[in-house]
């Protein structure tokens, strides 16, 4: 969808999250199979926070459920002090490893998500998740140079939520991530978001400091058979760190269908936005997705206008 048509239909289009809420609000706990492209996928059955209950348990954190279907976990690698260009990153900007879990109808779960690690943990990590039957499905980097070196490690299983859950939680005790902080008001934003969300034709979120977008795809995707829905990390996120004078630095990443990934690419260079990689999250997915990550310092309104522009190149809606 091109950007003319996606600006027809941007606020009017129903995210997955929000058609499951109102499933389960008419009692229906079961969705019906989707035929995606030809094969059958299993949507997720809607589950309750009790549901979850030994997942949080295991991984030493809870979670937050969204639309009753995707039971998501944050690792924000708070305890690390990290350097680009000269920025101090927070977590919320490039630093926030996760995962996502949801249920199907045959009992299993599906878990997918990644761990932001250092270069001397990313061995420990990898055999951590191995040793638990948690498939490596990709490594690399979402920042261009930074200190310390980084890498994202990205994971998926299906299986026992609670024994995916017990893996992950070894994974990440090769690492220091910092346990759940408190939450907290989000600091004021040194942004003229104003401008910002007139060039999304939207309101961002303020979200501990940084001004975050989410756009989700309009296809329906799936991995190994199953539906996977845009809070298990298959969707478009954009974030402004404020660094002062209402610049901003922006990363983040884009999924991508094959055919646009050149036009985004040259959209974003014509704002002089840096591209870091692209790359593929997971080894199964249909359709076939990629993810460009980006980057770049500079007014926060000129950064937007050039981030619509790309966003609106691809078949998208607002989340």
């Amino acid at each position: 969808m091109h950007r003319r048509a996606l600006l027809k239909t941007m606020g009017t289009a129903v995210p997955a999250a929000a058609i499951s809420s109102h499933l389960r609000a008419v009692g229906v706990d079961d969705p019906p199979e989707h035929d995606n492209g030809g094969r059958r996928s299993r949507q997720p059955v809607i589950t309750t926070d009790a549901d979850w209950q030994s997942v949080a348990d295991a991984l030493g954190r809870s979670g937050k459920l969204n639309g009753g279907t995707v039971y998501r976990v944050a690792f924000p690698r708070r305890d690390l002090f990290v350097t680009s260009y000269g920025v101090a990153i927070k977590a919320g900007l490039s630093l926030g490893g996760y995962t996502a879990f949801s249920r199907y109808r045959d009992g299993k779960a599906m878990a997918m998500g990644d761990l932001v690690v250092t270069e001397p943990e990313l061995p420990g990590v990898a055999d951590a998740l191995l040793d638990n039957g948690i498939s490596l499905t990709g490594v690399h980097k979402h920042l261009l140079a930074h200190e310390p070196d980084l890498w994202w490690a990205h994971f998926h299983s299906i299986g026992d939520s609670t024994g995916i859950a017990r893996g992950l939680r070894d994974a990440l005790d090769q690492t220091t991530t910092a346990p759940p902080a408190p939450s907290a008001p989000p600091p004021p934003l040194d942004l003229d978001t104003a401008g910002i969300d007139a060039a999304f034709g939207r309101p961002g979120t303020n979200d501990g400091g940084i001004y975050k977008f989410s756009f989700a795809r309009n296809e329906t995707a799936a991995i190994d058979g199953r539906i996977t829905l845009p809070a298990m990390g298959v969707s478009t996120a954009l974030n402004f760190q404020p660094v002062g004078q209402h610049k901003a630095a922006i990363n983040g990443d884009i999924v991508l269908t094959a055919s646009e990934v050149q036009t985004v690419i040259t959209a974003l260079r014509r704002g002089g936005i840096q591209v870091v990689e692209l790359h593929n999250h997971g080894l199964a997915d249909q359709p076939r997705l990629f993810y460009l990550h980006f980057w770049s310092i500079d007014d926060g309104v000129a950064l937007a206008r050039t981030l619509a522009a790309a966003v609106h190149d691809t078949n998208v809606h607002p989340i």
